[in-house]
């Protein structure tokens, strides 16, 4: 690109109009500049439209690794939860297994839901062969937060891992909290049945749980927690 190009690209990152964003962003992933990079991390932690913040990740990942990983990473530790939610996203893109150290028990765990479950989707994809019981051990301790949609991206996040996640399934369907319980057996069943349906998963759960956990016992119960 020239430098004027470059500017006209950089002021339409910035424009009111959510399409003329999108064209830009467009643009730049389709001729990629090193000199891009740091304007698409910072238009994503801000970027109020999905698709557009979609194309800014896309864009961001036809740039070389060693240019936007640094950038991303810095971005781990902003105060602004989208920032650190869309640099989790991206890096899950990028899929460079070198930022595994960054992917950490405080991001795993991050007050706001959306950086939590970006962390989870990024931490599976990026967890190094040899690391995926301990994340599924990180994991479980979210077991029972948030709401249904919350708790099934953590259920799809430990069905990713596969068997290793097993024994602390098997420990989460123990615990006295009824909400663990229900959120671990409804991950245990989508495990042995990914292609079950996950809003039934999670209701039969919880009737399970209100039952005492006694499996296939018929009866009442609409699913409300007790």
């Amino acid at each position: 690109m020239t430098t004027n190009n470059q500017d006209t690209a950089l002021q339409a990152l910035e424009d009111t109009r959510s399409s003329v964003r999108l064209r830009a962003a467009m643009a730049v992933g389709t001729t990629p500049d090193p000199r891009f990079v740091a304007k698409l991390v910072e238009r994503s932690g801000i970027e109020p439209e999905f698709y557009v913040r979609d194309m800014l990740t896309w864009a961001l990942t036809r740039h070389p690794a060693a240019r936007t990983v640094p950038e991303l990473l810095g971005e781990l530790h902003s105060e602004r939860p989208q920032a650190r939610s869309q640099a989790l996203h991206t890096l899950s893109k990028i899929g460079d297994r070198s930022v595994w150290p960054a992917i950490t028990p405080a991001l795993l765990s991050d007050a706001d839901d959306e950086v939590a479950r970006s962390a989870w989707r990024a931490a599976v994809v990026l967890v190094p062969p040899g690391e995926e019981p301990g994340l599924a051990v990180a994991l479980s301790g979210q077991f029972g937060r948030g709401t249904r949609e919350m708790r099934l991206s953590l259920s799809r996040a430990l069905v990713t891992l596969g068997e290793v996640a097993e024994p602390v399934l098997r420990t989460a369907m123990t615990d006295p909290d009824p909400d663990v319980r229900a959120h671990a057996i409804a991950t245990e069943r989508l495990l042995r049945d990914p292609d079950a349906g996950s809003a039934f998963a999670i209701e039969e759960a919880k009737r399970v749980a209100v039952l005492g956990g006694g499996g296939d016992e018929g009866g009442g119960g609409d699913g409300e927690e007790g």
